[in-house]
């Protein structure tokens, strides 16, 4: 019972902090609305950076695994109509041959040899270049926050620290526990900012990076395609040939 008593009075004589985050959005309890709304902003950023990363690293990882998958295989058809059944359906790579073939059939309509290539050609760069818009969805939005998240986390900072100074001079005293406190708590805003901004600029970098490999995958199928169109199959990517199926094991004669 004395040691608790003693515990209990230790703990009400040491210092309370009513320094934190909460204190600067609830001083007191009651709502502060401008830290409380670049809080909410900061926080719909970062929600909105790390939704995109992930949803934008799937979309990636699959399309580079029906290029693994299906790409090998398409070569190894006899015809692109043929090879087209082994790619996966809704892929960027079966796009590009359904408007490949798409493309070869309306060449039939128009006379000149010419204009009939550059047809085709304007046809699978357009539908290539569909691809890419559409993998390049969101990255601005993780341009936006890198940019303007720490500006946004200071805007909280400096209202927080002007608000203190106001403070201060109407209690008249500028001693350091009633200026560090108060401006401690307004750089927690920047903090919140830069915590922010640094994932989104290193996602925006890294599916960037991304998408440019991908984007080099769809030029060279792209060209692939064409090539083999323009030149009525006899043009092919060299593929390596399909792993033979390993045999049944043999079963022992019955006795």
């Amino acid at each position: 019972m004395l040691i608790q008593t003693l515990a209990a009075a230790a703990a009400s004589a040491a210092p309370q902090n009513k320094f934190g985050l909460v204190e600067v959005l609830f001083p007191g309890g009651k709502p502060n609305w401008i830290p409380l709304a670049t809080f909410s902003i900061l926080a719909i950023m970062s929600f909105g950076s790390f939704f995109i990363l992930f949803t934008k690293y799937a979309e990636q990882v699959k399309i580079f695994g029906q290029y693994k998958n299906g790409v090998a295989n398409f070569w190894r058809a006899a015809t692109l109509k043929e090879g087209v059944s082994k790619l996966e359906k809704n892929s960027a790579w079966r796009q590009i041959v359904d408007d490949g073939i798409l493309a070869e059939d309306q060449t039939t309509k128009l006379v000149d040899q010419t204009e009939a290539h550059d047809w085709l050609h304007g046809s699978l760069a357009r539908s290539e270049n569909s691809i890419n818009a559409k993998l390049a969805g969101g990255l601005p939005f993780l341009a936006t926050v890198g940019a303007t998240a720490p500006f946004i986390g200071l805007f909280g900072t400096v209202v927080g620290i002007y608000g203190a100074l106001i403070n201060i001079g109407l209690a008249g005293s500028a001693s350091i526990d009633k200026v560090a406190g108060p401006v401690g708590e307004a750089l927690i805003m920047t903090a919140l900012g830069l915590l922010v901004a640094v994932p989104a600029v290193l996602s925006y970098n890294y599916l960037q990076a991304r998408n440019k490999r991908i984007a080099e995958l769809l030029t060279s199928f792209s060209t692939d395609v064409l090539a083999n169109i323009a030149s009525h199959g006899a043009v092919k990517p060299v593929v390596p040939a399909a792993a033979p199926k390993p045999a049944a094991p043999a079963t022992a004669p019955k006795k």
